[in-house]
């Protein structure tokens, strides 16, 4: 094992699972996080700096923690009917 300290991850190693730092063993980052700027460099692999498991992330849909990625938050909003109808017949929104 070779230590090697960044300014991104000071104190991290690399090992055979992965990079080890703070105690968490991090997985390289996979293609769906290219782009973020989370993504940082340590030994000549990307890594994400927030979370160790990118792939996990990524399995139920979008990374919550992905910057690269505008979500629009007008069309998840759920909107109750009944309260909608009585604010359109006060004239508000």
């Amino acid at each position: 094992m070779s230590q090697k300290t960044t300014d991104a991850f000071p104190g991290a190693t690399n090992t055979a699972e992965g990079m080890l730092y703070n105690g968490a063993v991090f997985a390289p980052v996979i293609e769906q996080c290219e782009g973020c700027s989370r993504v940082k460099e340590f030994e000549g692999a990307a890594y994400c700096n927030s979370y160790p498991m990118p792939k996990a992330k990524w399995s139920m849909g979008n990374c919550n923690f992905a910057t690269h990625l505008k979500v629009d938050s007008k069309a998840q909003a759920k909107v109750n009917p009944l309260k909608a109808s009585k604010r359109a017949a006060k004239g508000g929104r």
